[in-house]
């Protein structure tokens, strides 16, 4: 999987996540076996770049390359100006947002709500792509604005024209937001004619739903966002099924324990104590739920306001999980194999 000169590892990417995907996961998930991961969206507007949040989007020290950032806007004269501001930033790929749902985003004619303006795609696209030569522009789209406009094949033309050198979709409209499930047929139909790398995204979750994915829809790599918090190990997971048709067993407490203080004391370095406790409070019960007598422990957790009582429940649970069994035991109401993760499926 190559964008521009960036020869990925390989065809795994990270998705971008707003509030998820900053600095501190990313390196994670790359650590972990992801090819490559796209920072959370980055505004156009150079009113707010002096903001803490959007210094901290723009933060990339000590980042394994290639370093992707998405910016997001709807004014083709600031997403020009974006761009380079990212690109003087340390940005290697700058990837432009068309395929947020979310209805802050969409009302004021941004994300996926482009779609329905397809000149300004372009303009759009022109704009960012001549500001920043010298680096590669990728884009992320979903299938269309709605179901009875699935234009996705159009975009494809635009951006080719435009010079974007990847393009990522998500198998469902705007309109879908993420109800439903996610379909392929588009994928597969824009990928069948284009000339650049396609990569696919939407509700891929398993090792062997990555592999249907990519034969399937003959995508040149995969997208993972939503199945990766938490788990960000599975990358590591598709990439040893992808290779070996085999799965991986399902982890030992004892490594998940250290992959989440690294994480979370990352997250504390990143943000500041206090702002660190709160968004590691979120991923720490990603990292926990399912997981037998994580229930309590996430709800104790929710309210404590300090890294050391932070830490002192994250060890106590893990050394309780440990004492129980050297693996992460689920649990699964009505054992339903479906919502199992496969090592558990091969298990169980």
């Amino acid at each position: 999987m190559r964008i521009g000169p960036h020869l990925l590892k390989n065809r795994l990417i990270v998705a971008p996540m707003a509030g998820v995907t900053d600095r501190p996961f990313r390196q994670l998930c790359k650590r972990l076996g992801a090819g490559m991961a796209v920072s959370e969206m980055v505004t156009s507007n150079s009113l707010l770049y002096g903001s803490a949040k959007t210094a901290r989007r723009a933060n990339h020290d000590g980042e394994v390359a290639p370093i992707s950032v998405q910016i997001a806007g709807a004014d083709p004269q600031m997403m020009a100006e974006a761009a380079r501001h990212n690109v003087d930033r340390g940005a290697q790929i700058i990837d432009i947002n068309m395929g947020c749902p979310a209805k802050k985003v969409c009302n004021v004619m941004a994300g996926s709500a482009l779609l329905q303006d397809e000149p300004l795609v372009g303009r759009i696209l022109d704009a960012v792509v001549k500001a920043v030569p010298e680096v590669p522009v990728t884009l992320k789209i979903r299938t269309g604005w709605d179901r009875a406009h699935r234009n996705a094949l159009n975009i494809l033309q635009i951006a080719e024209n435009a010079g974007v050198q990847a393009l990522a979709m998500h198998g469902r409209t705007r309109a879908c937001g993420y109800t439903g499930e996610a379909e392929y047929d588009t994928i597969k139909a824009v990928k069948a004619e284009a000339k650049i790398p396609v990569i696919a995204n939407g509700d891929i979750t398993t090792p062997e739903k990555a592999q249907y994915v990519l034969e399937y829809t003959g995508a040149d790599a995969v997208m993972i966002g939503r199945a990766a918090q938490g788990r960000p190990w599975i990358f590591r997971e598709i990439e040893h099924f992808l290779t070996t048709r085999e799965f991986l067993p399902q982890p030992d407490v004892a490594e998940i324990h250290a992959v989440l203080l690294e994480h979370i004391h990352d997250l504390y370095a990143f943000y500041g104590d206090v702002t660190g406790v709160r968004v590691a409070r979120k991923h720490i019960s990603w990292y926990t739920k399912g997981l037998v007598g994580s229930s309590a422990f996430r709800h104790s957790m929710n309210r404590l306001d300090t890294v050391a009582e932070q830490l002192a429940v994250v060890n106590e649970y893990f050394a309780q999980a440990a004492h129980a069994d050297s693996r992460l035991r689920y649990e699964y109401q009505n054992n339903n194999a479906e919502d199992m993760p496969a090592a558990t499926r091969l298990a169980a």
